[in-house]
C-alpha cells in the first residue's frame, strides 16, 4: 500500500517538474530576442480602452464552453446550468493556482458536489471536451490556412489532429461494440487502492461509457463541437481586440491564430496558468506576421494578464459575498435570553 502511495507522489512530482521545464523552455523563447525595457514602454502605451470589449468576449466565450461541457452530457443525467458554470470557474481558477491543468479534476470534484454528477461520467465528458479542442483548434487552422502567412508548426499540428482523430474513433467503435467491459478492465486495478470506494467503482464503468456520449453520438457530437468552434472563435476575436489595444495592425484572423497556437501548446503540461507557455507561443505565432518579439512579449504580457487576473478579482468577489451572508445569517439569528437561576428555597 505505501509503495503505490509513493508511486503516485512520485508520478505527481515528475509531472510538476516536467510542467516546470515546458514552461521555462516556452519563456526562454518568449524573452530570447526581446527587448525588455521595450516591452515595458509598449505594455504603458497600450490602450485599455480597447480591453473593455475584449474582456466581454473572453466572458461570452466562458459561457459558451459552460454551454458545450452541459451538451455533451446525456439527456438523462444532464445536470443544471448553474452547477455547471460554477464548476468550470473552479477548474479555471484551479488551473491559475495549481501546475499540470490539475483544474479539470477540480472541476469534475466540484460538478459531483454540486451536482452529484458521478465522477466517471463527468471525467468521461472532460476527456471528450479537450479532445474536442485540439481538433476544433485544427480544424480551424486548416480552414484559415489560405488567408494565414506561412506557419511553421502546421504539419505538426495536423498529425496531432489526425492521430487524435484516429484514437477518438477506435475508442467509439471499442465502446459501441464491447460497451462498460473494457472499461471494468481498465479500473480494476483501482481496486487495489485504499482511497477509492468499491461502491463507486461499481457503477464507474457504467458511467463513463454513459460520459462518452459526445462520442458515440453523432447528433451530440456534432452540436458539442460547433459549440466549441464558436467558444474559439470568439476567444479569437477578443485576442484580435487585445491587439487593437495594443497597436498591432492585424487581421481578426491574426487574434484566433493566436488562440490556436495557444491551445495547442497547452496541451502540454505546464506551470500555474500556463506562465511561459502563453508567452512563447504567443511570440512564436505572431513571428509569422513579422511582429518584433518586444512588442508580441508585450501583447502577450497583457493578454495573459486579461486571461488571469478576472479570475482571481471574481473569486474574491465570491469570499466577500459567502462570507456577508454568513454575517447576515447571524444577524438573523435569534438569540435565546438565558434562563433566570432559581432562588434557593
Amino acid at each position: 500500500m505505501t509503495r503505490r502511495l509513493g508511486g503516485l507522489s512520485t508520478t505527481r512530482t515528475a509531472l510538476i517538474a516536467v510542467g516546470l521545464l515546458v514552461s521555462a523552455a516556452f519563456m526562454y523563447v518568449a524573452v530570447r530576442d526581446a527587448h525588455l525595457g521595450q516591452t515595458w514602454e509598449e505594455i504603458r502605451s497600450v490602450e485599455y480602452g480597447w480591453l473593455v470589449p475584449a474582456l466581454a468576449l473572453l466572458a461570452l466565450a466562458f459561457f459558451i464552453r459552460g454551454i458545450r461541457w452541459r451538451s455533451l452530457f446525456s439527456p438523462e443525467t444532464k445536470p443544471p446550468l448553474g452547477p455547471v458554470m460554477s464548476s468550470q470557474f473552479v477548474g479555471y481558477f484551479a488551473n491559475a493556482v495549481l501546475p499540470v491543468r490539475a483544474g479539470d479534476a477540480a472541476s469534475i470534484v466540484a460538478l459531483n458536489k454540486s451536482a452529484r454528477t458521478p465522477v466517471a461520467e463527468g471525467t468521461a465528458t472532460v476527456l471528450v471536451e479537450r479532445a474536442e479542442d485540439v481538433l476544433s483548434l485544427v480544424f480551424l487552422l486548416f480552414v484559415m490556412l489560405p488567408w494565414l502567412p506561412h506557419v511553421g508548426w502546421l504539419q505538426g499540428a495536423g498529425f496531432v489532429g489526425l492521430a487524435l482523430l484516429v484514437a477518438l474513433a477506435l475508442v467509439a467503435a471499442a465502446v459501441l461494440r464491447y460497451g462498460d467491459r473494457a472499461i471494468r478492465l481498465l479500473v480494476r486495478p483501482l481496486r487495489w487502492l485504499p482511497f477509492v470506494p468499491q461502491h463507486a467503482l461499481d457503477h464507474a464503468p457504467a458511467h463513463f461509457v454513459r460520459g462518452l456520449t459526445g462520442l458515440v453520438s453523432l447528433r451530440v457530437a456534432l452540436v458539442s463541437f460547433a459549440w466549441t468552434t464558436l467558444s474559439w472563435i470568439v476567444l479569437g476575436i477578443g485576442f484580435w481586440l487585445v491587439m487593437k489595444a495594443s497597436g498591432l495592425s492585424l487581421s481578426p484572423l491574426a487574434g484566433v491564430l493566436v488562440v490556436i497556437g495557444i491551445g495547442l501548446a497547452m496541451i502540454l503540461p505546464s506551470s500555474p496558468a500556463a506562465v511561459g507557455v502563453f508567452e512563447g507561443a504567443t511570440v512564436v505565432v505572431l513571428s509569422a506576421y513579422g511582429v518584433a518579439d518586444s512588442e508580441a512579449l508585450s501583447y502577450a504580457l497583457v493578454l495573459h494578464a486579461l486571461n488571469v487576473l478576472p479570475l482571481f478579482v471574481v473569486a474574491a468577489g465570491i469570499v466577500v459575498v459567502r462570507r456577508l451572508r454568513v454575517r447576515a445569517d447571524l444577524n438573523r439569528t435569534p438569540v435565546e435570553p438565558a434562563s433566570a437561576p432559581s432562588r434557593a428555597r
